[in-house]
């Protein structure tokens, strides 16, 4: 799904086809628990809709409009894949895939000093960094305006003065309202500057992360299953160059794997809390977002994690991440 750019597949076997595999059915397993190293076809679905090759394309588009499909299958009575629409053949560029709209507060936390981006930093906050034609600060703007919010909350310190001149000048449609650090207080010590000034569900992003993802399916996650801190995290694969042992008591060998590659559940960055969350965070303090969803956990209290793909996270507070995603953009340029 990364390589290809696509967040559903066809999957086939003999040359026959079998059924279809989105991201969502890839997330719903992690969050299940799955082993990973189980085959698709314990979790793929199949009965997802597909075209049959009598359907009309007027017919076609009304159905991949309702199930916002990034492709339909046409599948005859025999299995065989007789062809395959794709959204952007049968609609017009301006007619992107509807996303569903939600228009809940947001949260950016960009009072940091940028220090991984050093020197560049010393000169633009990393939130005016550009990512394309647009700083990293659009760019967030833009992915949630897409779900139609339109309330902005920007934690400020560093340069501050600098964010909120740029972000006037242009001329947004948006509703942003800054809260600022006298000093730094964290990841999360400065959300207590908003209590009692947002009563609904909300989201909390950094300034230098961007992901791939339809917002409202992580909405529909942490609504569904109550939780009180939805935390995403991206799928990142490590691959150990040397062998690797275990052993037993008195240092007997147990097992050994020869250059083993792991995967773990990265913190991407992105978070939703319920309001009353803003209560609990204490005043002109130094605390961390880890610390209040530790606090959760070790109450009782549901705090879930939403997966991600490995391509669909970009951490651009990171210098090489930064020349790889970004700077490659400028080549045509020279």
């Amino acid at each position: 799904m990364d390589d290809i750019g696509y967040k559903l597949l066809i999957v086939v076997k003999d040359g026959i086809y079998r059924g279809l595999l989105s991201i969502g059915d890839v997330q719903r397993s992690i969050i299940g628990n799955i082993n990973l190293n189980d085959t698709i076809g314990s979790i793929m679905r199949k009965d997802y809709i597909v075209s049959k090759p009598q359907d009309s394309i007027d017919n076609v588009k009304k159905l991949m409009l309702k199930i916002r499909s990034e492709f339909m299958p046409v599948i005859d009575s025999d299995n065989n894949i007789v062809d395959v629409y794709f959204w952007k053949d049968l609609f017009e560029e301006k007619e992107s895939q509807p996303l569903k709209k939600f228009n809940l507060p947001v949260i950016i936390m960009a009072g940091g000093f940028g220090t991984r981006l050093r020197p560049l930093t010393y000169v633009i906050p990393k939130p005016l960094i550009p990512i394309g034609e647009k700083t990293m600060l659009e760019e967030i703007f833009s992915r949630f305006g897409k779900h139609g919010c339109d309330e902005f909350h920007i934690s400020v310190n560093y340069k501050a003065d600098l964010i909120k001149y740029y972000v006037k000048s242009k001329n947004l449609p948006y509703d942003v309202s800054y809260f600022e650090e006298e000093q730094p207080m964290g990841t999360a010590g400065s959300l207590s500057l908003l209590k009692n000034k947002i009563d609904t569900t909300f989201f909390v992003s950094n300034c230098d992360i961007l992901i791939e993802q339809d917002y409202s399916e992580i909405l529909d996650y942490h609504q569904k299953n109550k939780n009180e801190i939805t935390m995403v995290a991206a799928l990142k694969h490590f691959s150990i160059p040397y062998g690797t042992i275990q052993t037993a008591e008195n240092g007997l060998l147990q097992s050994m794997e020869e250059k083993p590659d792991m995967t773990y559940l990265i913190n991407a960055g992105l978070y939703v809390l319920e309001p009353h969350l803003l209560n609990e965070i204490p005043e002109n303090e130094f605390f961390h977002i880890t610390h209040l969803i530790e606090k959760v956990r070790q109450d009782g209290r549901k705090v879930g994690v939403f997966p991600v793909s490995e391509k669909s996270w970009r951490d651009i507070g990171n210098w090489n991440e930064y020349n790889r995603e970004v700077l490659s953009s400028y080549t045509n340029f020279n």
